[in-house]
């Protein structure tokens, strides 16, 4: 089961990596940097693309509507602590704990994240609602995915009412499917994020 975690982290960790590169390569070929096949200082040409990229998703995530923001912040704080939470909960259980995170008992009562997970998720959905303001929306979003994002990664154990988390029951369904929600969801967003600030800054 942690080989499979560490496999299913780093497939992960390889798309993001492609998709960044990708999109840096596109804006290299579309933007006002020169081509290393045009210029002798290919790493000022390089560093130079790499700045337009930054302004493509700054301008192109300006340039969404709030619920597109909101939507993009719910996946990537969702995905972020999806991830986080299976490696730190990794960590603790081969070292003990990780920097500040171990494991945290109370009267023979193990607290598991989903419970602050729950209680952030509750707090800020409920935010939204009342507040119903679009802009707060985006705002909210962050914490809120964090919360779902901790919740759902030891969905499991509220299924199974045991501690199951490690076990393939625990890791194999909910790893393979909400990483894979979130990834595809989150690439989906990010493509339409820097094709709208490429017109403005490209074209």
């Amino acid at each position: 089961m942690e080989q499979r975690t560490y496999i299913l982290g780093g497939v992960a960790t390889l798309i993001t990596v492609a998709a960044a590169i990708s999109e840096w390569a596109h804006v290299w070929r579309k933007g006002s940097a020169p081509l290393p096949t045009q210029t002798d200082d290919v790493v000022g040409a390089a560093e130079e693309a790499a700045r337009e990229t930054v302004e493509v998703a700054v301008r192109g995530y300006r340039a969404v509507s709030n619920r597109e923001n909101a939507l993009f912040n719910l996946l990537m704080a969702f995905s972020l602590s999806f991830a986080m939470a299976r490696t730190t909960a990794l960590a603790i259980r081969q070292r003990g704990r990780l920097g500040p995170f171990r494991d945290v008992t109370i009267s023979k009562h193990r607290i598991h994240h989903f419970i602050p997970g729950i209680v952030m998720a509750f707090i800020t959905g409920g935010a939204a609602v009342v507040t119903r303001s679009e802009r707060l929306d985006r705002l909210l979003a962050l914490p809120f995915g964090i919360g779902v994002g901790l919740t759902l990664d030891e969905a499991a154990l509220l299924l199974e009412l045991e501690d199951v988390y490690w076990s393939p029951e625990g890791v194999v369904g909910v790893e393979i499917a909400l990483t894979t929600m979130a990834f595809v969801g989150a690439m989906a967003l990010s493509w339409r994020l820097f094709r709208r600030g490429e017109r403005r800054v490209l074209n």
